[in-house]
C-alpha cells in the first residue's frame, strides 16, 4: 500500500491509501475518489518529497501508521453500522430504488461486486466504497 497526499479542485487537502499509483489513477479517472470535506471528485495527487530515515525508524513509523489507520477504519465502520441500514447483497438494487425515488431516501450500506459498483457510478447513483476491515476475533 502507498499513501498519497491528495487535493480536490476546491483546495482541500486529504490523504488516501492505494495499492499502487496505477490504482489511484484508475480510481481518479472513474471519479471514485471523493474529498471527505466537500465530496468533490476532481482529485489529484500533491507533490510529495520522499522521506529518508533509518530502517528501524521506518518500521516503527509504519507500525504506528498502520495502527492509526486500523483505528480510523474501525471508527468509520462503527459509524456506518450504527447510522446506516445494512441491505446486504441487495445494495445495488436498493441504491437504485432510492436514487430513482422508488424507495425511502436513507443512508444504506451493503455488498456490491466491482462490476455492480461501476454500473452504479456510470448511472450516476451517488455511491462510494469503503475499506471494510475485519473485526479482531475474540
Amino acid at each position: 500500500m502507498i499513501s498519497f497526499n491528495l487535493n480536490c479542485s476546491k483546495g482541500h487537502e486529504f490523504g488516501g491509501w492505494f495499492p499502487n499509483s496505477a490504482d489511484f489513477e484508475k480510481q481518479a479517472k472513474k471519479k471514485q475518489i471523493a474529498c471527505p470535506t466537500c465530496g468533490d471528485t476532481a482529485v489529484t495527487k500533491s507533490v510529495m518529497a520522499p522521506a529518508v530515515t533509518a530502517k528501524s525508524t521506518v518500521k516503527a513509523e509504519r507500525r504506528a501508521e498502520a495502527a492509526k489507520l486500523r483505528k480510523m477504519l474501525n471508527e468509520v465502520r462503527d459509524h456506518v453500522e450504527k447510522n446506516f441500514d445494512d441491505v446486504g447483497d441487495q445494495f445495488p438494487e436498493e441504491a437504485r430504488r432510492i436514487y430513482y425515488g422508488e424507495s425511502e431516501s436513507r443512508d444504506i450500506y451493503g455488498n456490491a461486486s466491482d462490476e455492480e459498483a461501476e454500473d452504479l457510478v456510470e448511472e450516476g447513483v451517488p455511491v462510494g466504497r469503503l475499506p471494510w476491515i475485519k473485526r479482531p476475533s475474540g
